[in-house]
């Protein structure tokens, strides 16, 4: 069955940098454009980035743009953000996406704090 399985969050202080992953498994990777969300307490899920099939077209939400990169390795279906510069309004469970099927990941905390 289709998994994505996120990892990488933690706790950093502000300007610090976290790289997250995702590794997917149950379906064609390769195939499938990808996209990484977040959601703060108490507020509804915001898209952060997008990345297509091959890697080659990104798009990012302005509040990240800049700072935040999103990549893959079709060879080890794996979605990656990397995350630098990071603030507090950053905070948040970070969740991958395969949109055009629908699942979701089951999210990993990110904490922004000195």
């Amino acid at each position: 069955q289709v998994q994505l399985v996120e990892s990488g969050g933690g706790l950093v202080q502000p300007g610090g940098s976290l790289r997250l992953s995702c590794a997917a498994s149950g379906f064609t990777f390769s195939n499938y454009a990808m996209r990484w969300y977040r959601q703060a307490p108490g507020m509804e899920r915001v898209w952060v980035a997008t990345i297509d099939n091959v890697g080659t077209i990104t798009i990012y939400s302005d509040s990240v743009k800049g700072r935040f990169t999103i990549s893959r390795d079709n060879a080890k279906n794996t979605v990656n953000l990397q995350m630098n510069n990071l603030k507090p309004e950053d905070t948040a469970v970070y969740y991958c996406h395969a949109p055009t099927l629908g699942f979701w990941g089951q999210g990993t905390q990110v904490t922004v704090s000195s």
